[in-house]
């Protein structure tokens, strides 16, 4: 006898009658009998809830409507008791005991519900979910990263105007109704110019220019690359002329006092702010500000590693970055004090074959009296305005100083430059400042954030 699947009554057993017709034709030995047939079937199986119901399934809960015939018409008092400031439906004060409120408990205590199967079957529980807490940030942010970019939806009315070439004119063509940014080139420069002024932290970070041959343009590096940084950051940067040999730093600005070195040192004691060293330098277009030397080569020998030690320690004061235009010399004893205080150091290198040759045997020198971390780290500018610098490969100079350095840049020749006399940062030709600027953004990469890093 056939059994259907939808049967209600399936797993258990079913007595089943025989009619008269069958116990005829079953011989009539037992034609007065009946016969029961048992079938023994599988429990129906329990019904596992798909995952995407448990998140919003609530278990049945026997729900005791009460008395609604004894319903009165009238005024009632509800005690109202006000929720936490802040706290929402999560805090009230009333408890509400039905399956819904223990959804909404959930959310506020930041409880999950997942399924649990018991002996009794498939269950929805709620159970405590400690990831979800809130984690308090480790460092609170400080003020300075309130910035506008951040704070500001740019839009029609409150993004700048555009600056550069097409840009700029359909901004203007169309009354400023189409802003497409800035240009690329005008991207590019604003983004050199927020390398160049990363922040740092914990005091002034020193930079000392050198080389071993005189000649190659160190001195005209160390203003190219003071201006690039005085120009792009707020802060305050600072060239000091420690050549002790009469060095010329100073004559690369429109000179506005007659103050050197030797008078800082002299005058130390009086120094008692930056106003009073601010008397002591002399200030270009960039806000750059230099310290000359010794105009008396008599009396500038007798700069040394002291009288240095005391000159930086006040441009320390007052400055972020201190910049030390070296003499040609390594084994003065000025060198070694300003090799003590460096951070990063740059190595100026000419286009000839024994000018580059000197500055690599000055990184030698550099690594054989225990600065190679200093080496590693350097930055090498190749002067290009430098005689000869058109017979040679520059790309094999450039490729030798690759495997020991940690950056090149090339500076062009630029008539200005070649005059050897005042630079006037606005009247430079683009690639030389953009040069000058891509010199002070890897400088700048290569010092430590904060001190002791």
């Amino acid at each position: 006898m056939a059994e259907h699947d939808d049967d209600p009554n399936r797993g258990t057993r079913r007595p089943v009658s025989r009619t008269t017709a069958d116990r005829a034709r079953s011989g009539g030995a037992h034609a007065a009998d009946d016969v029961d047939v048992h079938v023994d079937l599988p429990p129906a199986p329990a019904r596992v809830m798909p995952d995407d119901e448990v998140a919003v399934a609530i278990d049945d809960v026997a729900v005791d409507p009460g008395d609604l015939t004894a319903v009165t018409t009238g005024t009632t008092s509800v005690d109202v008791v006000p929720a936490l400031a802040g706290a929402g439906y999560r805090s009230a004060g009333r408890h509400d005991t039905s399956p819904y409120g223990a959804l909404l408990a959930a959310d506020g205590a930041r409880l999950r519900r997942e399924r649990v199967t018991t002996d009794t079957g498939s269950h929805v529980a709620i159970v405590a979910d400690g990831e979800s807490a809130v984690v308090p940030a480790e460092v609170p942010e400080t003020a300075e990263s309130l910035t506008a970019d951040r704070l500001i939806d740019l839009n029609r009315t409150t993004r700048p105007a555009p600056q550069g070439g097409m840009n700029r004119l359909l901004y203007e063509a169309t009354f400023h109704l189409v802003n497409l940014g800035d240009s690329a080139k005008v991207r590019a420069h604003k983004e050199m110019s927020e390398r160049i002024r990363r922040r740092f932290e914990g005091g002034a970070r020193f930079v000392p220019v050198l080389t071993r041959k005189g000649g190659v343009g160190k001195t005209t590096v160390t203003a190219l690359l003071g201006m690039a940084l005085a120009d792009a950051r707020d802060d305050r940067i600072i060239a000091i002329d420690a050549n002790p040999d009469r060095g010329t730093l100073a004559e690369r600005v429109d000179r506005q006092t007659r103050e050197t070195v030797r008078d800082v040192v002299a005058k130390a004691s009086s120094i008692g702010g930056y106003t009073d060293f601010s008397r002591f330098v002399s200030r270009d277009e960039t806000r750059l500000d230099i310290l000359a030397s010794d105009t008396d080569p008599t009396l500038s020998e007798a700069f040394d590693d002291n009288d240095y030690n005391v000159v930086a320690g006040l441009a320390a004061r007052y400055y972020s970055l201190v910049l030390t235009d070296c003499g040609t010399g390594i084994v003065h004893s000025v060198m070694r004090a300003t090799l003590q205080r460096a951070d990063s150091i740059v190595i100026v290198s000419g286009g000839s074959v024994d000018e580059a040759r000197l500055a690599s045997e000055t990184l030698t020198w550099l690594e054989a009296n225990g600065y190679g971390e200093l080496v590693r780290n350097a930055v090498v500018a190749i002067n290009l305005a430098t005689q000869g610098t058109h017979l040679v490969k520059v790309d094999e100079i450039e490729a030798h100083f690759q495997s020991r350095v940690r950056e090149i840049v090339r500076i062009p020749y630029d008539p200005q430059l070649a005059a050897g006399s005042v630079v006037n940062w606005s009247d430079l030709r683009p690639v030389t400042q953009h040069s000058a600027r891509e010199l002070a953004a890897l400088v700048v990469e290569g010092l430590p954030v904060e001190r002791g890093h």
